[in-house]
């Protein structure tokens, strides 16, 4: 199996040892994204859940465009929220970026870095 590795400057850098993405077998694994604006020495966006959830969003779309894919390619997402709470808000932005058929999706509350409220990893196809 070979692998590629995929990195943009369109979305934030790896903090460590991983890879914003791995192309594989024709799918795109996508490593979590965060809502931190690209360019940036880990700005968050400001505006709460729903800013966040967008950017986040924002630089998954970035990551695998630099794939090769795209959102509409994606067939899994895991979200992950710093409170559980913030769901109904998160899933208001998020549903404007897969549209009538949305990917399956796994949601769970873990601890974020400070001030991080929402991740989202993928997996999409070529």
């Amino acid at each position: 199996m070979s692998k590629t590795v995929i990195r943009t400057d369109n979305a934030p850098a790896a903090a460590g040892p991983y890879s914003q993405a791995i192309i594989a077998n024709g799918f795109v694994f996508c490593a979590g994204q965060v809502g931190y604006i690209p360019g940036t020495p880990r700005t968050v966006a400001e505006g709460g859940i729903q800013a966040q959830t967008r950017q986040t969003l924002n630089n998954l779309k970035a990551v695998l465009e630099a794939a090769g894919s795209s959102l509409d390619n994606v067939v899994k997402t895991t979200v992950f929220l710093s409170d559980i709470n913030n769901f109904a808000a998160m899933n208001e932005v998020y549903a404007t970026f897969f549209g009538d058929n949305p990917p399956a999706r796994s949601t769970v509350q873990v601890v974020l870095p400070t001030g991080l409220l929402v991740e989202i990893e993928a997996v999409a196809t070529l």
